[in-house]
């Protein structure tokens, strides 16, 4: 078991999927976790539920309220070690039928939100001069898919978030990296039919789709010290779908 004890961590988008098991995962491994959801009373909800330190409510589009409450969390508990940048949304559509609306609340949420993030994270860790950051990209930000033209643009951004801030913030000892998750069977991939996850579940290597459990898993051994020479990596979670 990775041994997180006594490190603080923030996850943004905790309250369901990916990013709650990322909240258990962390808690599991003796780290103090507070996570953030658009809603607070559902993200207090899911701490208590999930033994958190907190949960706050937070809308990562909103650069000055992303600021305030990272470094509220550094000053409470003293620092801040880990930040897990998994806030996002998914809204399919054909080129033809993308609404402009949708447009800027995906790039506003899956980009701006993690660039802000990324930034209070960074001025946090910079004090210490150490931490860790992951984000979430995703296999069809590395490769596209059909339907999800602006959601493979805002996972790209993502992931060259994750790179671009690897470079500048490595020699102040904080690492940056991305996971790409597959298909996994969270509320973002509910709406897909039988026959779809089928279909995806056969082309994965595998034979099924992937948990919130894998890719938390993942994410805990990045921000771990198991990982202390990992930096600017995009890391797929995918089962080998896109081999």
């Amino acid at each position: 078991m990775t041994d997180l004890a006594g490190r603080v961590a923030l996850v943004t988008g905790g309250t369901r999927g990916i990013g709650l098991a990322t909240v258990g995962a962390l808690v599991e491994a003796g780290a103090t976790v507070v996570l953030t959801g658009r809603d607070e009373s559902t993200a207090k909800e899911a701490a208590a539920a999930a033994g958190a330190a907190a949960g706050l409510g937070l809308d990562v589009t909103d650069a000055k309220a992303v600021s305030t409450l990272v470094r509220g969390v550094a000053k409470e508990h003293g620092k801040l070690d880990v930040v897990v940048a998994n806030a996002g949304i998914m809204e399919d559509a054909l080129l033809g039928m993308i609404r402009a609306e949708s447009v800027s609340a995906t790039l506003d949420t899956n980009v701006a939100g993690t660039l802000h993030t990324v930034q209070a994270a960074a001025r946090a860790m910079l004090r210490k001069k150490t931490g860790a950051i992951v984000v979430l990209a995703s296999i069809v930000g590395e490769h596209g898919s059909a339907g999800q033209t602006v959601y493979a643009a805002s996972k790209a951004a993502v992931a060259n978030i994750a790179r671009s801030a690897a470079k500048e913030l490595g020699r102040s000892g904080i690492r940056v990296n991305a996971v790409a998750p597959g298909v996994i069977e969270t509320d973002l991939t509910a709406g897909l039919s039988d026959e779809a996850k089928a279909e995806n579940a056969g082309r994965t290597p595998l034979g099924r789709l992937g948990t919130p459990e894998d890719v938390a898993k993942v994410i805990r051994f990045l921000v771990s010290d198991d990982a202390a020479y990992v930096t600017g990596q995009v890391l797929g979670v995918d089962g080998g779908l896109v081999l």
